[in-house]
């Protein structure tokens, strides 16, 4: 399994695979909900590898670099190259960050990124990098509920605000309280 080769230990591991797995879970939550036709099997496969670009941002100490992090989802397309995965899989890994990333973006905010846009293009691109709002690998990990992200995302600009909204009203808001409950990790 890829990520147990990447991951610089088993408690990074199970960190960033739960994460991954339980966005697999939201993303076929809302297919369900919202009688989406899209290829599950493509969702599937970009909700379980799009943090794989995480475990480099790790140190021999098993501390993350928060200061690199917007790196991640660079650092995971390339990671799928290197393992010879199609760009279908690798580009769920360098656009699902925020609500996606412009070249505007990163030349506006400096972003140490390559300069290119990273914009979800597909439905399927779109739906993982939405269902990815609604968990976080925060210590403790949490849920967090469609109306905290929207306050979160409204930091980065108006123009994100309104692409959230658009995402919510296409997909619908799923249902978090019983994944929640049953992972243990609070709804925020």
């Amino acid at each position: 399994m890829l990520h147990e080769r990447y991951a610089p230990s088993p408690e990074v591991f199970d960190v960033v695979w739960k994460h991954c797995a339980i966005v697999c879970e939201i993303a076929e939550r809302i297919m369900d909900g919202a009688g989406l036709d899209l290829d599950r099997d493509l969702v599937r496969a970009g909700c379980l590898l799009h943090d794989i670009g995480v475990y480099e941002l790790y140190d021999a100490t098993g501390q993350l670099d928060h200061t690199s992090y917007i790196l991640h989802g660079v650092l995971g397309h390339e990671i799928l190259r290197h393992e010879g995965l199609p760009e279908v899989i690798r580009r769920f890994c360098s656009r699902h960050t925020g609500v996606g990333l412009t070249r505007d973006d990163i030349e506006r905010q400096r972003l140490p990124l390559p300069l290119d846009d990273y914009v979800a293009e597909s439905l399927e691109e779109w739906l993982v990098m939405y269902a990815d709002k609604f968990h976080s690998k925060t210590n403790p990990p949490v849920f967090v509920s469609a109306e905290s992200y929207a306050a979160h995302v409204r930091r980065f600009g108006e123009d994100k605000v309104t692409i959230f909204k658009s995402m919510r009203e296409y997909f619908g808001e799923p249902e978090l309280g019983p994944i929640a409950d049953r992972h243990g990790h609070a709804l925020v």
